[in-house]
């Protein structure tokens, strides 16, 4: 299996044990430079020393387990380096704020020569690079299982800028950047190769006519343009929130925070036509598919009705429905113009017996 984890499957492989974990730490993290303005200290003392100025601190963290949240037999490790860094930050960019600084601990076991830590570390980079964050510190330790990766991630932005969950109130519009059940179903195909290799490991997938889908699963990019964007267009959201865990468990997030209800319309999500076509392929409901599926880390967010005006037609931004009084309830309203109560189905880490709550 750790073919899959390099570009070059054919280069030299270093034990671990040859380093130590210092020795590790020092390896990885040696190329990561910093930006002084907001990081006074990052990688090399006891703790990192930061300057935030005159914001407020957004801290968020995120856990991702091998087996549970990823599968090396299809995700490449500089990839996967890349998504836990962009899993972060979306979070950060929920809050209507900036990431400025990220910490990254691992837990590896044995079976990983250094190559593959490499592999990982520079995927961490190249997000880190892209999106102008400082790695500031974290931690490497041993493991029985396979790989953990812990990355918190902190970001800094004006009191009156940071927006919560909880703003929302009745009247207000849902609204949703870009589209949605994209990463899902690339999981999906990912998952029908991976039992296709079973049985013929000589067969070669022709993964072309996926790509939108696998990428959006192996290399999600966070939302950096939209906060800058609602400062362009004068807009501050009432609430917000990104999808990690699918529209419909978001949406009661936003709805249970601020105590509203919500009338959902089927016919606004934005699909892919790439997601409606495999969505019939593997004969499921796209619509279920963007409800419940998750990791597509759009950000969606609640506005006052005056603000309307100055979304409409931006190409970013999808109104798919508005917020009502609390004893209203949560509902979906189908094509057919039928109310059918919104219920949670987002995916469940927690949940053993099946990936749907």
């Amino acid at each position: 299996m750790l073919h899959i984890m390099f570009e070059n499957s054919d280069q030299s492989k270093t034990d671990l044990s040859e380093l130590g974990e210092f020795g590790l730490i020092d390896h990885l993290t040696k190329s990561f430079n910093i930006t002084p303005e907001f990081t006074l200290k990052g990688i090399g003392d006891d703790a990192a020393v930061l300057d935030f100025k005159e914001e407020k601190v957004i801290v968020t963290t995120d856990l991702l387990v091998e087996g549970v949240h990823f599968d090396l037999s299809y995700m490449p490790l500089k990839h996967l380096g890349y998504k836990a860094v962009m899993v972060n930050l979306s979070d950060v960019y929920a809050m209507n704020a900036t990431p400025r600084q990220i910490t990254v601990s691992i837990a590896v076991s044995n079976r990983f020569p250094v190559e593959a830590l490499e592999e990982l570390y520079a995927g961490i980079k190249l997000a880190s690079k892209l999106y102008k964050v400082d790695v500031v510190g974290g931690d490497t330790s041993s493991s029985t299982s396979g790989l953990i990766i812990s990355v918190t991630a902190l970001g800094g932005a004006k009191e009156e800028e940071v927006v919560y969950r909880s703003g929302a109130k009745t009247n207000d519009l849902l609204v949703v950047t870009g589209d949605l059940g994209a990463a899902y179903m690339g999981l999906q195909v990912l998952e029908r190769e991976k039992q296709v290799f079973k049985v013929n490991p000589k067969n070669q997938p022709d993964l072309d006519p996926y790509t939108y889908l696998i990428e959006r699963q192996l290399k999600p990019e966070a939302r950096k343009d939209i906060p800058p964007l609602f400062k362009a267009l004068e807009v501050k959201p009432t609430s917000m929130i990104d999808i990690s865990d699918g529209l419909s468990s978001e949406v009661i997030h936003l709805c249970k925070n601020s105590k509203t209800g919500v009338n959902l319309f089927e016919e606004k999500i934005p699909l892919d036509p790439a997601v409606i076509s495999v969505c019939e392929e593997f004969q499921l409901d796209s619509t279920t598919i963007a409800l419940s599926g998750g990791e597509d880390y759009e950000l969606l967010f609640t506005i006052d009705q005056g603000d309307y005006d100055k979304i409409k037609g931006n190409p970013n931004f999808t109104v798919i429905g508005h917020m009502t009084e609390e004893a209203e309830g949560m509902h979906l309203v189908t094509r057919a113009n039928q109310k059918i109560p919104l219920i949670a189905r987002g995916w469940n880490a927690m949940d053993k017996k099946e990936d749907k709550k």
